[in-house]
């Protein structure tokens, strides 16, 4: 039997950046040292959170991180937008004491990327065994890998962890030169519908695309106040802290786009992104006044304008939503993996997800009917 050596470091901030990031790439801005480390410093996860950063890693022949896992052990299952609040029901019912668990991810972040971070790519197999160990060793019920990029599904898979698959939808840069061009791809009624609904949402409005040296205080403070009102409505509170959108300007401003809609000067309503080397991602959204359509506009069409100006190959809308279809967002599939070490409840939960995975195939067959693309 192989020995695998591996560590536990106690939270992204005590792995050099340098280090981290040559393992993360700089492909997703979401799994750079700066964001993790910022969501620590700013107090966002740790302490009460139900979040404990424990990242995996391991080392090559100096010492030197090869492989590093953004491990995190969870005392509930908030935040994570892959819901397995059913399996830690019937794993309690059993007797069993589901949290804390372990979960590779981006803390309220439904970004699919890379859960293995390999500078050495020869080192994943070794990294998801440790990942195991940790589960064994710690008497956890289980280990949750949630929007792993498909290309790395084939280690787990290999090493008998399950898979499930879900939806979000994204928008694809077909090569256009500019928002007319994808308008142009649309249904004449499809195309007209999105014209009025922009009309209609930037009457009597300024929009602005706020990024670098443009992500004043003053337009955080704006934006902070978007996104409690925000969290209220949907969550009960928000994840992130004030602090932390402030920690995002002093070392990734030129990752971040805020874009604001400002009436006689004043802001009430944003939309943040990030960007990165072939996408932007869109994060989080308020508006402390009611406009028709504008959080449309903001959150989806201003996205699309910008993608197409920077060149980049796709917007990632984030988590759920069927009226992105209307918008020209389409289906696309994203997976987890799972490690229950128990075999009666890998059983059980892999009989559920094959029925599970039956149905979102047929969903998504669905979905991809109702996109708003001229046919033929």
């Amino acid at each position: 039997m192989t020995t695998i050596t591996a560590r536990i470091a106690e939270g992204v901030r005590a792995v050099p950046a340098d280090q981290w990031d040559a393992c993360a790439g700089t492909g997703n801005p979401f799994l750079s040292h700066a964001f993790l480390a910022a969501l620590e410093e700013s107090g966002s996860v740790g302490g009460g959170s139900g979040w404990q950063a424990l990242p995996i890693i391991v080392d090559d022949a100096n010492g030197i991180p090869a492989a590093i896992a953004p491990a995190y052990a969870k005392g509930h299952s908030q935040g994570e937008y892959v819901f397995d609040h059913a399996w830690a029901d019937a794993w309690e019912r059993a007797g069993g004491d589901y949290y804390p668990k372990l979960q590779l991810a981006v803390p309220f972040t439904p970004v699919p990327g890379p859960r293995l971070l390999l500078r050495d790519p020869g080192q994943a197999p070794a990294l998801i065994g440790a990942i195991e160990a940790v589960v064994r060793q710690n008497g956890l019920s289980s280990a949750h890998a949630t929007f792993v990029d498909k290309g790395q599904l084939a280690a787990f898979e290999a090493a008998g962890w399950l898979t499930r698959s879900g939806t979000q939808f994204h928008w694809d840069n077909r090569g256009y030169a500019g928002f007319d061009d994808f308008l142009n791809d649309l249904a004449s009624r499809k195309r007209k519908a999105i014209r009025k609904e922009r009309a209609a949402a930037v009457a009597g409005l300024t929009i602005r695309h706020l990024t670098g040296r443009a992500l004043t205080e003053a337009y955080w403070d704006a934006f902070w106040s978007f996104y409690q009102d925000t969290g209220n409505r949907k969550w009960g509170r928000p994840y992130l802290t004030r602090c932390f959108f402030s920690l995002l300007s002093q070392t990734m401003a030129d990752r971040v786009l805020l874009i604001v809609a400002e009436r006689d000067g004043r802001p009430i309503a944003g939309a943040l992104n990030l960007i990165g080397d072939d996408a932007l991602y869109g994060r989080y959204w308020g508006a402390v006044e009611e406009v028709p359509f504008l959080h449309f506009e903001l959150c989806y069409y201003q996205a699309i304008d910008a993608a197409i100006a920077r060149g980049l190959q796709r917007v990632e809308a984030g988590a759920q939503g069927e009226h992105k279809l209307a918008r020209g967002y389409v289906p696309v599939t994203t997976w987890s993996a799972h490690f229950l070490p128990d075999p009666g409840f890998r059983r059980a939960v892999a009989d559920y997800l094959e029925r599970e995975r039956a149905a979102i195939g047929q969903e998504q067959a669905f979905l991809q009917e109702m996109t708003p693309f001229r046919r033929g």
